[in-house]
């Protein structure tokens, strides 16, 4: 059986085509009826990283969140409700919410503030990596969850879509922890699989109408693609942004470990993109709606062969870089690093310094960095160990 994703071409952020694009992509899965019912509550999952502009396209445009509001509102959904755990630690729900401009858009669809800053511990046993999550109370008190993602990179696992965006289902402080638990990107990819399994999303929405590439998730650059993605299947979602991008699912953490865990699928033979104008393999998908220069990170270490370069591993190895030209000394790297002696220091007038012996490689602290003053950076040597 074919796993579907929706693929519908929009090109602006004008509010009356957004909530036609919504309608038409969820109307290609089989309606609304076939993911939520009206009496169940529902929560909404917008991507609120920090607080952010809706043009700098670090979180969910407004307009496609409204558009989502209102069709679930068209089709009878009494109960509805939206939060997300932002990743700053200096940023609350609230403040991004407000700044985003999804706040007014819930208000004016009276979609309630689900509470996504206190939570507790749900076990999860049937987990092949995580056996446990700290849920936000927003998550646990909802029937079901409708994810409202946004198309950009990441330093960590290259690209953040469906399967990433309920990280913010875990609240604050408690997703600094599960960057030490799962320091690297297969492990953390591997915990993403099982949270979604755990969470069990009926639906997910993505924005890449302005996606973001480059330094992502918070720090690059916003690029049009000028389109919108709708899948009952994460990862299947994920493989066709990914081919969208030109970049191979087999090179994405999150694609790999949930095809592995069983959460959907990223091969292509098993994918069908519908589209207002048929269906489409999803390399005719690629040729037709893709952005074959698109910024994101490429490479691919051979890793038996990196083994025979082992005494240069620690200055080949990629790593967070701070620009102290444009460091501004406020201490939110430091505050975001998960290591408990920390890998960073910054703060009251001290610009940023890493120990790179300490340092994990989860990049927290480039993703929160408020003046895209931090980098991920490659060696040029490792081109050599790439498959590029």
């Amino acid at each position: 059986m074919k796993h579907t994703v929706a693929l519908i071409p929009v090109s602006t952020y004008d509010q009356a085509q957004v909530d036609a694009a919504v309608r038409q992509g969820v109307g290609l899965l089989g309606g609304v009826g076939q993911f939520v019912k009206p009496d169940e509550k529902i929560v909404l999952k917008p991507n609120l990283l920090a607080r952010a502009l809706p043009q700098k396209a670090i979180t969910t445009h407004p307009a496609v969140f409204s558009a989502v509001c209102r069709l679930l509102r068209e089709e009878g959904c009494k109960h509805l409700s939206y939060g997300d755990s932002p990743g700053s630690p200096t940023t609350t729900p609230d403040k991004a919410a407000d700044t985003a401009g999804i706040a007014e858009a819930a208000a004016q669809y009276q979609v309630e503030k689900a509470d996504f800053a206190s939570g507790s511990v749900v076990a999860f046993p049937e987990g092949r990596t995580a056996k446990s999550f700290y849920l936000c109370k927003g998550v646990q008190e909802a029937d079901a969850l409708i994810n409202i993602c946004k198309m950009k990179t990441h330093a960590l696992e290259r690209i953040t879509g469906a399967v990433k965006n309920q990280y913010g289902c875990i609240t604050g402080v408690n997703k600094a922890t599960g960057h030490a638990a799962y320091p690297n990107s297969d492990v953390f990819a591997d915990m993403l699989a099982d949270l979604n399994l755990c969470i069990k999303p009926r639906l997910h929405v993505m924005d890449g109408i302005v996606a973001m590439e480059g330094n992502g998730p918070s720090s690059g650059t916003p690029v049009n693609m000028n389109v919108l993605l709708f899948s009952a299947d994460p990862v299947a979602l994920d493989a066709v942004f990914a081919a969208l991008v030109h970049l191979s699912p087999e090179a994405v953490p999150t694609c790999v470990s949930g095809a592995k865990y069983g959460l959907g699928v990223m091969d292509d033979a098993s994918i069908e993109v519908v589209t207002p104008d048929g269906i489409l393999t999803v390399s005719q998908a690629r040729e037709k709606y893709g952005k074959a220069d698109f910024d994101v990170f490429r490479g691919v270490i051979r890793k038996g062969f990196l083994f025979n370069f082992m005494p240069l591993l620690p200055f080949l190895q990629h790593r967070p870089k701070a620009d102290l030209k444009k460091c501004i000394a406020c201490g939110i790297c430091e505050e975001s690093c998960p290591v408990p002696e920390k890998a960073v220091h910054s703060g009251q007038g001290k610009k940023a310094k890493y120990d790179y012996k300490k340092c994990i490689r989860c990049y927290c602290c480039q993703e929160m960095c408020p003046v895209k003053a931090i980098e991920v950076y490659r060696h040029p040597l490792t081109k050599l160990l790439s498959g590029k």
